[in-house]
């Protein structure tokens, strides 16, 4: 193979992860807890409808449905039982309130990529990048937040809030959607300040 033709497959290589890079760096988690509550004397929980989605995110998705509302909370219900709580719709010590917002990412590529003219640490040397002349581009994702907020029954205080945003794949199928939803979930849960045997999301 040609020098030419290695180069060309590099860059081409370089187009087709660049979409993919800024993804990972996007992908976050954050958490808070009121200090002075006793997670410990929790017991059960209860499900919250969803509030309604802001106007803007409701523009932006096609994503949000009544099934994924489902695997959403069967997941959320999984983490919580983990950690010995039990579900009582009537009577719960604390609410389950979740819901999710979405918004559009627009990254823009100048005309030597993702890297710029010295992209890859400059494995080929400099000015490899001249290579790619298709000149800029702009590559839009569709981003996920998930919410889940505790809260106390009786008072309706905040007790703990998790957030988890990542990239929503639109066209996956069910079964994988069923994968994704408890994975994040348990991203959410990953920090929750409560004893008990969980469920790992694979992150270290």
């Amino acid at each position: 193979m040609s020098m030419r033709s290695i180069l060309r497959l590099c860059v081409g290589l370089a187009m087709y992860v660049a979409p993919l890079l800024p993804v990972v760096a996007l992908a976050q988690d954050s958490y808070d807890y009121d200090r002075q509550a006793n997670f410990g004397a929790i017991k059960t929980f209860g499900f919250k409808a969803t509030p309604p989605m802001e106007p803007v995110a409701e523009k932006t998705t096609t994503y949000d449905s009544p099934l994924v509302r489902e695997r959403t909370d069967a997941a959320i219900a999984s983490q919580l039982e983990r950690r010995g709580m039990r579900r009582d719709d009537r009577h719960p010590d604390v609410y389950v309130v979740s819901h999710r917002t979405y918004k559009v990412e627009t990254i823009y590529y100048g005309p030597y990529g993702w890297g710029g003219p010295y992209a890859w640490g400059g494995y080929y040397g400099p000015g490899w990048g001249g290579w790619y002349d298709g000149g800029p581009y702009i590559y839009q994702e569709l981003l996920g937040t998930l919410t889940v907020d505790l809260e106390d029954a009786k008072s309706g205080s905040l007790l703990w809030r998790g957030v988890e945003t990542k990239r929503v794949h639109e066209t996956s199928k069910p079964y994988k959607r069923d994968k994704r939803v408890m994975e994040e979930v348990a991203d959410v849960f990953e920090h929750f300040p409560m004893a008990g045997p969980v469920a790992t999301s694979g992150k270290h």
